[in-house]
């Protein structure tokens, strides 16, 4: 008996197994298009299904679609689907057809696709519909509903077109659309604070320029301004008054027509070197004065100003009439010529007589009378370099300032230097580095003053650390001599000014004696040599004064 029922079974499972290749054999022949028609079982019985006019090559098409497609019954039963709506919604193929397509849609949508597709056995139809796939998952897609005439009766032919990547394109459109609406937004509310920034800046740079122009019009000196380019752009109502031209006459480089022809090369040099460099501007010319034509002096100053990136937008400049400060400086240089002349006799008498008293024999002199002449003789000299320096200075200011040249070595007038150095200050550590010697062409007795009064400076102004360091470098065509101490330094501003006609340097704690005259002296002796005259310095550090001469074979 139980054998009987093992056979039953087996034979049952065969016949299952037959129908289910004989299902798989119909399915891939439908998809491959090898039929044109299928048996849908019914309540009433088997029926069977054709497409009008199909062939092989329309089946192809279907089946390459990357949009889904379904074909319905009256009934809405899926007689046909492409592989690829299958895919989409992520169910096999055999439990696609002959199921009706109002099953793949969620409960609340199925009225909705019912109307579409009543709609679409009359005319073409279109909708956006969700459809439910494997696990329960929601699939927007665009229904296109086109009714076919099949050999047994009308069926619904329905593309799917997967909205997905669309929606979610429309997602990131309506997000960016979000984003342009309030950059816009944002964009019109700075718009606004800019044209009202703008309108305030406007009354502020009329403002300023009406005060501007008020303030350049009733100073009593010369006010001009040039553009980035160098451009002389406006000049003050000062400027009209004193030379007579014209504002639009003076512009770009129509105002140097002003300057004495002297004076042209000289200034122009100094204002292109400001322009090149981004320097502050300042020189000294003769400016014709429109009335009676008389040339006189002016101070030329000009600032630039730059924007946040260091490009110069703009250059403010100002003339100051120094005529007056010019002839009094005159007449003081006269005096000083006239006063030196004058000393330089009595001192030159008063030194001889010193000096009989010195080596007077006849008679015992008192020790302290001897003491008080050799300081008398020591102030005598000091005061007959002061005279010295002063006739120095007014031949300077008369361009008489002249001396003989003779080949000299360096080496030898430096040791030179150094060895009346230690003798004159012997607390003082004077050290001497030398470069390979070379022969200059210069006045040995000028030269010789020169060093001496940097290192009387070094002195002068060093009186804890006593190291003075005199050295020479040969560069190429050019020798430097140099001038070393580790004092009191300078700061920026006295760098600036220490070359200066009686300028001195004025320190709170430390107080030297002199008019400020050595520098001045040294450095027009340097530049009657064709040299150069400078120095670095740091405040508390030390200085480093230093002259290059050319070297000459």
């Amino acid at each position: 008996m139980e054998t009987e029922k093992t056979d039953a079974l087996i034979k049952e499972i065969g016949e299952l197994k037959l129908q289910l290749e004989e299902a798989r054999d119909t399915i891939d022949a439908i998809r491959t298009g090898q039929i044109d028609a299928i048996i849908v079982e019914h309540d009433t019985g088997h029926r069977l299904y054709t497409l009008k006019n199909a062939d092989h090559t329309y089946r192809a098409f279907i089946e390459k679609m990357t949009e889904g497609a379904v074909t319905l019954d009256k009934n809405g039963i899926i007689l046909y689907s492409n592989s690829r709506f299958a895919s989409l919604l992520g169910i096999s193929l055999e439990n696609l057809i002959g199921v009706p397509l109002l099953h793949f849609f969620p409960e609340e949508l199925k009225k909705e696709f019912n109307k579409l597709l009543q709609t679409g056995w009359l005319e073409e139809a279109k909708a956006e519909l969700e459809l439910v796939g494997h696990g329960g998952k929601r699939i927007p897609f665009l229904l296109s509903l086109t009714p076919l005439e099949l050999e047994d009766g009308t069926a619904m032919s329905i593309i799917m077109t997967d909205l997905r990547a669309v929606i979610e394109n429309r997602y990131v459109l309506q997000a960016k659309n979000n984003e342009l609406e309030e950059a816009q937004r944002v964009a019109a509310h700075l718009n606004k604070e800019l044209q009202k920034t703008i309108k305030e800046r406007t009354r502020d740079l009329l403002i300023s320029q009406g005060n501007f122009k008020f303030l350049s019009d009733n100073i009593p000196v010369i006010v001009w301004t040039a553009n980035a380019n160098g451009e002389f752009d406006y000049f003050n109502q000062q400027w009209i008054e004193y030379t007579g031209l014209s504002a639009e006459a003076s512009l770009d480089s129509n105002w140097i027509s002003a300057v004495h022809p002297d004076d042209i090369d000289r200034t122009m040099d100094a204002w292109r070197n400001s322009f090149l460099t981004g320097s502050e501007f300042e020189t000294e010319y003769r400016l014709r004065k429109g009335s009676s034509g008389e040339y006189l002096w002016h101070l030329a100053k000009a600032i630039p100003f730059s924007d946040e990136d260091g490009q110069v937008m703009t250059w403010l400049g100002t003339k100051t009439n120094i005529e007056d400060q010019k002839q009094e400086l005159a007449k003081k240089d006269e005096f000083i010529g006239i006063a030196s002349h004058e000393l330089k006799t009595p001192l030159t008498s008063l030194k001889g007589y010193l000096q009989l008293i010195s080596s007077y024999k006849k008679e015992e002199v008192p020790p302290t009378i001897r003491q008080f002449t050799s300081r008398a003789n020591e102030a005598i000299g000091k005061l007959a370099n002061l005279v010295n320096d002063l006739l120095d200075v007014s031949k300077i200011q008369t361009g008489k300032l002249a001396f003989s040249k003779s080949p000299l070595s360096l080496n030898t007038l430096v040791r030179s230097c150094a060895d009346n150095a230690r003798f004159m200050y012997p607390s003082y550590n004077i050290a001497v580095e030398h470069a390979a010697d070379v022969i200059l062409t210069g006045n040995q007795e000028r030269l010789e003053q020169v060093i001496m009064n940097l290192i009387n400076n070094s002195v002068k102004y060093s009186p804890v650390n006593k190291e003075i360091i005199l050295s020479t470098k040969v560069d190429g065509e050019s020798v430097t001599v140099s001038v070393k101490d580790f004092g009191i330094g300078l700061s920026d501003h006295q760098k600036d000014r220490i070359f200066e006609r009686f300028y001195r340097v004025d320190d709170k704690n430390y107080a030297a004696s002199g008019l400020g005259i050595g520098l001045y002296i040294s450095a027009e002796i340097i530049k009657a040599h064709q040299g150069k005259f400078g120095v670095d310095s740091k405040l508390h550090e030390g200085s480093t004064f230093f002259f290059i001469l050319p070297i000459n074979g």
